[in-house]
């Protein structure tokens, strides 16, 4: 089993990963097929089905979809490009993707969405269709968005979305049984044998990839700490993170703060990313965008308020969660359609955690420790996002997860990394969890919050 730190943490936009950058991404694939065809299309269809039907105009999946079949991409994603693409395909009735002739889409009638059935594969089903110039389809795929950005095709999800490709590695852990086992033999760190994992697949230079993730996590937050305005969506929630930060920084100056306010500077951090997300602005899966505020946030707050951190250290921070982000991934999910939002903010909850209790000198039991007991704590939350906008409650909720997390690492940092419950036995309680969970209470907007509070 093989995850790398690249795939977790990606680089694209706001507001969702699995609603925005899994279907763009999607999208763009299906232009590849495209190009490769030996026959030339006349025009495009999409259809949407499951939670990216039901939440998709909230998680701008439908302006995703058309943006991804007019050739854009999550990674060079320029707003101001793509408010002219949209523009223009509103204009035109046709998408211009590079490499091939202009093919006609109506968005109106071309994209759809299928809110009776899901497919069978995943919540978060799509469907692309190239037609004739008669109308008649000539090219078929369906795709699966299953969490964190990541894209499957329905023949890919039914041979195995864990299976192993590329040459073996020499720590291939499948589990945190393993991962500490083969820590005690080896006697390297987890962040070690990531970085070995991580060198036989060829992925890049480490120190720099990992650093200039940090360094778009940190743009984003920053970018979040300084903009104001109502959101967009039609819930009219206002930013907040600007204020709370000239609050706290003035309160500092004034010698005000009590001990009890670390969590709002902690809270504000992830605010900020989210709000950041919400509004469409580039960010990070950490391991989702609707969860991508709590590690960064984690970061900052030891960074900026803990004696001794450096920033030489974040690869350490980054492979360290990279690693539980592999065992959660692949033994249950990172999807808040599939698994509700324990999968989401859960996730990224123990992900940071392992990797704050990394940085300040802990062992790997106590890693595992950390990263158990904030997920743990996250077991059997729902996403019910309100008018299915990526806002209320998660920006709020990434907030509380960062606070977990550190709470969680600095309670394992207290023990010597024996404990009752095993990292493993939480994601399995989470898988299961996830599969019982009423299907309304999984990023469909039927359930919860999203019913229970005005929104509009």
């Amino acid at each position: 089993m093989f995850l790398s730190v690249f795939d977790v943490f990606k680089i694209g936009v706001g507001p969702s990963s699995s609603h925005t950058m899994g279907p763009m991404v999607a999208a763009g694939r299906f232009l590849d097929r495209l190009r490769a065809a030996p026959f030339s299309a006349h025009g495009l269809r999409a259809t949407l089905y499951g939670s990216l039907a039901f939440t998709g105009r909230g998680h701008a999946t439908d302006r995703a979809v058309i943006l991804g079949l007019a050739g854009h991409k999550p990674d060079t994603f320029d707003a101001e490009a793509a408010e002219e693409s949209l523009a223009t395909i509103t204009r035109t009735q046709q998408v211009s993707p590079e490499g091939l002739s202009p093919l006609a889409f109506a968005p109106e009638s071309d994209l759809r969405f299928d809110f009776d059935q899901p497919l069978p594969g995943h919540a978060n089903g799509m469907v692309l269709e190239a037609l004739d110039a008669q109308g008649d389809v000539i090219l078929s795929e369906t795709y699966y968005s299953i969490g964190g950005g990541f894209v499957l095709t329905a023949e890919e999800l039914a041979a195995g979305a864990a299976k192993e490709e590329g040459p073996p590695v020499p720590f291939p852990f499948k589990s945190a049984a393993e991962m500490l086992d083969m820590a005690r033999t080896s006697g390297l760190t987890i962040a070690q044998m990531k970085e070995r994992n991580e060198a036989a697949r060829g992925t890049g230079p480490l120190k720099q990839g990992t650093l200039r993730i940090w360094q778009v996590m940190k743009d984003c937050m920053d970018r979040g700490l300084e903009s104001e305005g109502i959101l967009p969506g039609g819930l009219k929630v206002r930013r907040r993170a600007p204020g709370i930060l000239a609050k706290l920084e003035e309160e500092r100056g004034r010698n005000l703060n009590a001990p009890h306010v670390i969590n709002d500077w902690i809270g504000v951090y992830a605010m900020a990313v989210n709000e950041e997300n919400a509004a469409g602005g580039q960010v990070v899966t950490s391991p989702t965008n609707g969860a991508a505020g709590v590690l960064p946030a984690v970061i900052r707050y030891w960074l900026d308020h803990v004696p001794g951190a450096s920033e030489a250290r974040v690869p350490e921070f980054l492979l360290t969660a990279a690693a539980i982000a592999g065992l959660v991934k692949f033994n249950a999910s990172i999807s808040g359609a599939e698994a509700g939002c324990q999968a989401e903010v859960g996730s990224a909850a123990a992900m940071a955690a392992a990797g704050l209790c990394a940085v300040l000198g802990g062992t790997a039991e106590q890693i595992e420790n950390a990263a158990e007991i904030a997920l743990e704590h996250h077991l059997g939350m729902t996403c019910d996002p309100v008018k299915g906008l990526v806002q209320v409650p998660c920006i709020e909720r990434n907030s509380l997860g960062a606070i977990k997390a550190v709470s969680a690492a600095s309670l394992a940092l207290r023990g010597d990394g024996q404990h009752f419950v095993p990292l493993d036995a939480a994601i399995e309680t989470m898988r299961q969890t996830g599969r019982d969970m009423h299907a309304k209470y999984k990023e469909t907007s039927l359930g919860g919050l999203a019913v229970n509070v005005p929104n509009c």
